[in-house]
């Protein structure tokens, strides 16, 4: 007969399994079927990816499934911009039999070797968890290659102005050089003309059969199954693209579903009734910061969520189309910078209305300087760009991804800043971190000598080949 001790130790025993397969059960399902997974994360995210923290399956869409999968995530997401012309170093280049060495040193084909998430203590900038010397895994040789960069440290490889890994297109020798001696200010500045509106019949994907190109007014409008219609909201309507487009109240507050169908009347109708028209622009949107939490299933950003410094009394502004395009008015000049100063007050965002491209875009609202020629929150940092609508035609889009141009900060060369300044004047601006911190208002004080550096190389070059004549 079993002692009073040895019935306890096989209590003890059974406790402990009920408790154990308890717990076990617990965590397999808060893995694989429970909506919030943070439990799991073993550190904070990046700044990058923090406003989807709670949506785990964004990229770890299989809990026990291995690297593939991972790097699927990371390529359906950033997968565009590791193409070419875009990508410095795409996959291909990796894949050639001619550098497979290369990949003993570091593997280059899959995201993680250099983006690593829930790491913090070694996270630097763009994401970076790859200490800043690690081009020397396959540069160790550029001192000979190229004599003027004899001596340099390998830290300073992705300096401002010097090397991005993945898109370099605008710090290629050959571009430098094509933009040598060009003046701080070139005489022609403007922006690319906006061409949406234009453009309506040739867009295989806007609706033209909904909304007949014509001029609507105020008495045109389908109000019907809204009798009590704000009398403002009706007239700033009838001041829009949209009414000069033939765009109905019911376009946006009874958009068609997804077989056509007209819904029913929507007071306040969300961004898929933005995008039965501007698709492009909301995936874009859906890209960036403000919009990426929607693109994971999530309820919109708030600038509270933000770990930049944001105004109090926008902290849960839910950030959508109308955030900046506020209805029923659509000023896109509004939605270009009171709506970003309405939630931004880093020092960079506050010192925009002491700057000269703050003056510039007064000027233009003003109607003193051509159209195209301010410049604006949004001119910059949600740039106008050629988008291919096929394969013999393009139309100027604005870029509605701000991350597009936003870190490293020379991808803002060719969309933006060349639109006004020359190459060089660019490169030493966007260097000078106190003048970032002023908005531009001033002339650099840094000396990037990447152009410098491109030129002595042109000249040396050009003697060898003198010589060996």
């Amino acid at each position: 007969m079993p002692s009073d001790k040895g019935r306890r130790q096989r209590k003890l025993w059974l406790l402990w399994t009920t408790t154990s397969i308890a717990l076990i059960g617990a965590l397999v399902y808060l893995m694989t079927e429970g909506e919030n997974k943070q439990f799991f994360m073993p550190g904070p995210m990046s700044d990058g990816h923090h406003q989807i923290g709670i949506a785990c399956e964004s990229c770890h869409r299989d809990p026990l499934a291995g690297r593939t999968v991972l790097q699927q995530a990371c390529i359906d997401c950033h997968g565009e911009e590791r193409r070419k012309p875009f990508d410095s170093h795409p996959r291909s280049k990796f894949r050639d039999p001619r550098n497979a060495d290369r990949l003993e040193s570091i593997n280059a084909l899959e995201c993680t070797t250099c983006h690593v998430e829930h790491q913090p203590e070694i996270t630097g900038a763009n994401g970076l968890t790859q200490p800043v010397d690690f081009c020397v895994h396959c540069h160790a040789d550029i001192g000979t290659d190229r004599p003027s960069h004899r001596g340099m440290d390998f830290a300073s490889c992705a300096d401002a102005g010097c090397h991005n890994f993945h898109n370099n297109r605008a710090l290629y020798t050959d571009f430098l050089l094509k933009h040598l001696h060009e003046p701080d200010l070139l005489e022609r500045r403007t922006l690319p003309a906006r061409e949406f509106a234009s453009m309506l019949e040739e867009l295989p994907d806007y609706p033209l059969s909904d909304h007949p190109r014509r001029q609507l007014s105020a008495a045109d409008a389908d109000n019907d199954r809204q009798p009590s219609l704000d009398a403002g909201a009706l007239a700033d309507w009838a001041q829009t693209a949209h009414a000069r487009s033939g765009v109905n109240c019911s376009g946006c507050h009874a958009a068609p579903d997804d077989q056509g169908e007209k819904s029913a009347w929507n007071d306040h109708p969300g961004v898929q009734a933005c995008a039965g028209c501007h698709q492009l622009e909301l995936t874009r949107f859906e890209r960036g910061k403000h919009g990426m939490r929607l693109a994971a299933g999530l309820t919109p950003m708030t600038p509270a969520q933000a770990r930049l410094p944001m105004r109090e009394n926008a902290d849960h502004l839910q950030l959508t189309c109308t955030s900046c395009h506020t209805a029923h008015r659509f000023d896109v000049r509004h939605a270009a910078v009171e709506a970003c100063l309405g939630c931004h007050t880093d020092r960079h965002s506050l010192a925009y209305k002491q700057s000269a491209h703050y003056r510039a875009w007064r000027r233009e609202l003003a109607g003193e300087a051509a159209s195209g020629s301010g410049v604006s929150c949004a001119g910059c940092h949600m740039p106008r760009v050629e988008h291919d609508i096929n394969e013999w035609s393009s139309r100027i889009m604005v870029e509605h991804n701000q991350n597009a141009t936003l870190s490293p900060n020379e991808k803002m060369l060719r969309p933006v800043c060349l639109h006004c300044h020359g190459l060089g004047f660019s490169l030493n601006a966007l260097a000078d971190r106190d003048l970032i911190e002023r908005n531009f208002d001033g002339t650099p004080r840094v000396d990037v000598r990447s152009m410098e550096m491109a030129e002595t190389d042109l000249k040396r070059a050009s003697q060898e080949a003198a010589s060996a004549r």
